[in-house]
C-alpha cells in the first residue's frame, strides 16, 4: 500500500502509553527520544531501564505492560522465539498496536542461516495473527554498528576485521528506523504494513571507512578475514561458541551483496528519502563517536 503525504503526516492515532522494548538499545532508546518529544507517555524498558524487562524471565512482562496501549517490540535470536507468547500476553492486556523490529530477509529463504532467520519469521506471524493493529519494519545492517556496535572497537584500533569480502550493504541509520517506528506507533495510515528499510546506497565496509576518514581525518584499515578465522577471534575475545556463530553467519549477506539493494521503505513511511551514510558518520562524529 502506497501512503499519500496526508496519511503519512496526518492526525495521530492516540498511541496512549507506549511501551518501548529494548529502550536502551540503538533504537529503542531512540524510539523513546522521539516519542517524549511528542509529548507521549513512554516506559523505556529492558534489564537496565527505568521499566525492568527480560525477556528471559516472563514474570517482569505483565508489570511493564500493564496499562500499556502500544508495544515497540525487539525481539531476541532464540529460538523458538519468546516473542509470540509475549504478543498474546500483551493483546490479553489490552495493547492495540504493535510494531515490529524485524530484518531484512527475514521472509527469503537463504538470506539468512536457519538459526538466524526462524525467531524473526516466528515474532512476524505472531504479529500479523494478533489481532490487533501491527506493522512489521525490515531494516538491513545499521550503520551504528560502526559507532555505537559491534565494529567500534575495530574503527578506534586503526583495523577493522571482517568476514565481509568486497561485499557491499544498503547501511540503514538507526535515526531512520526509529522515526519510521514512531510514525507507526503515533500515525494513522501504517496498520498492516511491512517496511524494508535500506540507505540510499549500497556500500563495503571499505568504503564506509573511508567515509569516516574523510570527516574525522584518522583512516581505518579493513582486513577482510575468513568466516572461521572470524568466529575464533570472537571466541578468544570471550565470546561464546553460540554467539560467534550467529554473529558470523549474520554477516554472510554482507559478503554476499545479499544486503545491497536499495528499497522504499523509508519513503513509503515517511515520505522524504533516507539519511545517507555520509549523514550519519558527521553526525556521529560531531557526538564523539570515535573520538
Amino acid at each position: 500500500m502506497t501512503h499519500n503525504d496526508t496519511t503519512r503526516t496526518g492526525t495521530t492515532n492516540g498511541p496512549g502509553t507506549v511501551l518501548v522494548l529494548g529502550g536502551t538499545g540503538k533504537t529503542g532508546r531512540r524510539v523513546v527520544a522521539l516519542l517524549r518529544e511528542l509529548g507521549v507517555e513512554t516506559r523505556a524498558a529492558s534489564r537496565s531501564g527505568d521499566t525492568p524487562f527480560d525477556w528471559a524471565d516472563p514474570a517482569t512482562w505483565q508489570p511493564a505492560l500493564d496499562g500499556a496501549d502500544a508495544v515497540y517490540i525487539v525481539g531476541t535470536e532464540d529460538s523458538p522465539s519468546p516473542t509470540p507468547p509475549f504478543i498474546e500476553q500483551a493483546v490479553a492486556s489490552g495493547v492495540r498496536r504493535l510494531v515490529l523490529l524485524s530484518a531484512r530477509g527475514a521472509d527469503t529463504p537463504g538470506h539468512f542461516s536457519e538459526k538466524v532467520g526462524a525467531p524473526h519469521r516466528e515474532s512476524e506471524a505472531a504479529v500479523r495473527s494478533s489481532g490487533v493493529a501491527w506493522t512489521i519494519l525490515r531494516p538491513g545492517w545499521f550503520a551504528q554498528n560502526f559507532s555505537e556496535g559491534v565494529f567500534l572497537d575495530g574503527v578506534r584500533a586503526g583495523e577493522l576485521s571482517l568476514p565481509t569480502g568486497d561485499g557491499t550493504a544498503a547501511f540503514v541509520d538507526a535515526d531512520d528506523i526509529a522515526a519510521v517506528a514512531v510514525a507507526a506507533l503515533t500515525r494513522d495510515g501504517h496498520d498492516g504494513e511491512v517496511y524494508e528499510l535500506s540507505g540510499p546506497r549500497a556500500l563495503s565496509v571499505a568504503d564506509v571507512l573511508d567515509e569516516i576518514a574523510k570527516v574525522t581525518g584518522v583512516r581505518t584499515a579493513y582486513v577482510p578475514v575468513e568466516p572461521s578465522a572470524f568466529r575464533a577471534g570472537l571466541v578468544a575475545q570471550g565470546v561464546s561458541e553460540e554467539e560467534a556463530a550467529v554473529w558470523t553467519e549474520a554477516m554472510e549477506p554482507i559478503l554476499a551483496s545479499r544486503e545491497a539493494p536499495l528499497t522504499d521503505g523509508v519513503r513509503r513511511a515517511l515520505g522524504r528519502p533516507p539519511r545517507d551514510v555520509a549523514d550519519f558518520v558527521r553526525d556521529a562524529a560531531a557526538a564523539g563517536a570515535w573520538a
